[in-house]
């Protein structure tokens, strides 16, 4: 991914927080993660977010999706005597679609990309507006995307170790790499 496209990101996302009052000091905003996850299809599976604290206990974060924007499914894994990444989504702004193990969702309301249908097999849909939240327990394979408008989401967790994260697609590469323009 170009700088270019990574800076255009981070503004796009940052005018999504504000939109929404969350404020960000001038470190923060230039520390805005995007990632395309090495797809090079950002708008359509990507994400953008925020880390405010991650310590060996817990871990707040800010997940910013642009309209049908895809997180891919992934899950956290045990790492040692760590169960693996237990988190609560509650949706702050916009409407997402997560989808996690259980049983299939008749009619999914995500649009699953079409370069990647079959890395996504969990459809047990769990709608989330503004308020609203729900904890994915660790191991639990999971992806999500956003309404029409995009969404912002608040996380919550335990520890994230986001390099140990298994997505479905072993194409991925959760590590952003960015290159200069």
């Amino acid at each position: 991914m170009k700088r270019s496209e990574v800076r255009k990101a981070q503004e796009r996302a940052y005018e999504m927080l504000k939109a929404c009052k969350i404020e960000l000091t001038t470190e923060e905003i230039a520390n805005i993660e995007v990632a395309d996850f090495g797809l090079n299809e950002l708008a359509i599976q990507g994400l953008e977010l925020i880390t405010y604290i991650n310590t060996d206990r817990y871990c707040a974060k800010e997940l910013l999706l642009f309209p049908r924007q895809t997180c891919p499914e992934h899950m956290h894994p045990p790492i040692g005597s760590d169960p693996g990444k237990m988190e609560t989504f509650r949706c702050r702004w916009g409407k997402v679609f997560l989808y996690v193990e259980g049983e299939g969702s008749e009619q999914i309301q995500a649009v699953v990309p079409k370069n990647s249908k079959s890395y996504y097999t969990v459809f047990h849909e769990i709608q989330l507006n503004p308020g609203e939240q729900y904890t994915i327990q660790p191991g639990t394979k999971h992806w999500f995307q956003a309404g029409p408008e995009g969404a912002v989401v608040s996380e919550f967790s335990s520890t994230s170790r986001d390099e140990y994260d298994i997505f479905t697609d072993t194409h991925i590469e959760r590590m952003p790499v960015v290159v200069e323009d």
